[in-house]
């Protein structure tokens, strides 16, 4: 994203030397990201917005080697460089490699540590950090290639997940679950009356405790009644109260919260089955606890 930018990589490298510290590094099954195929990115994303997207990396390098600038504007937020079509088509990759493991018995739940983010990705339209929408991607994989008839997508990032909705928005195979802080970005929140999605705004310094509340009374029998056979989260966890681009107050145990409860609804109707993508999350400490919580409970150690 360029120097001084939030979505930096030091966000993966904090998550690794804590994982590596707290010893849970052990217990974990590392696997590479493979390249996500065009086609199954084209189950999210309109095949005019994926080679606009290539185009732009392709002219970016051109201009590079004709002493042009390092990074080509999205938007406001967002800058890529010549290795952002890589890694958004590994990050993608990611999300159907964990899909394809879990779905095969291999794993019983995957948790992807990727960059750039996705749940501000638009069907034809990159934004907030985001250029494929990874979680959208993979709940669409998982209907369309493995032939589920039912998934859920849980969203507890800051920021509402409009790229996310925008996709699945509409479609009863997918039900997406989320809260966010509201009024914030992006601008509106939730417009959407689609009966598949349940979105909870929440107003900035929301505590975990209202939180918890909100999810046990609105959440979770929704989740129950529409028996997912499979779970993708939008992992987010830049609603902690030390991270500077919310202003939330959730903390570790808080995260750990949610990952048990979205994990018992799992357990009860999915095989166990959970897919959880990195999206927010920029306070380098906070971000890694956070992650360390989220995994000692799908690890379950």
């Amino acid at each position: 994203m360029g120097a001084g930018h939030p979505e930096c990589p030091e966000r993966l490298g904090a998550i690794e030397d804590h994982l590596l510290m707290s010893g849970l590094d052990v217990a974990l099954d590392r696997r590479e990201a493979p390249i996500a195929p065009l086609t199954d990115i084209e189950l999210a994303h309109g095949r005019m917005y994926v080679a606009a997207l290539r185009g732009l990396s392709d002219r970016l390098k051109e201009e590079i080697d004709a002493g042009g600038p390092t990074h080509g504007q999205v938007d406001p937020d967002t800058s890529l460089n010549i290795h952002t079509w890589d890694a958004a088509l590994r990050a993608a990759g990611a999300a159907l490699a964990a899909t394809d493991a879990v779905m095969a018995g291999e794993l019983e739940n995957a948790f992807c540590a990727i960059r750039p983010p996705g749940h501000h990705a638009c069907r034809d339209k990159a934004m907030g950090f985001c250029f494929f929408n990874n979680v959208a991607i993979a709940a669409k994989y998982a209907v369309e290639r493995h032939g589920l008839k039912r998934v859920a997508i849980v969203d507890f990032d800051v920021h509402h997940g409009n790229g996310t909705e925008d996709i699945v928005g509409g479609d009863q195979r997918i039900l997406m679950v989320s809260f966010f802080q509201h009024p914030f970005y992006p601008v509106g929140g939730s417009i959407s009356s689609a009966s598949n999605l349940v979105n909870l705004p929440v107003p900035a310094y929301t505590k975990g405790d209202v939180v918890r509340q909100l999810i046990e009374s609105v959440w979770i029998p929704r989740l129950e009644a529409f028996k997912p056979e499979m779970i993708f989260i939008s992992a987010g966890f830049d609603a902690h109260r030390e991270d500077d681009m919310g202003q939330m107050g959730l903390v570790e145990q808080d995260y750990a919260w949610i990952t048990h409860r979205v994990r018992d609804v799992a357990l009860r109707h999915a095989k166990g089955r959970i897919v959880s993508c990195l999206e927010g999350g920029y306070t380098l400490t906070a971000l890694a606890r956070c992650v360390e919580a989220h995994l000692r409970v799908l690890a379950d150690v």
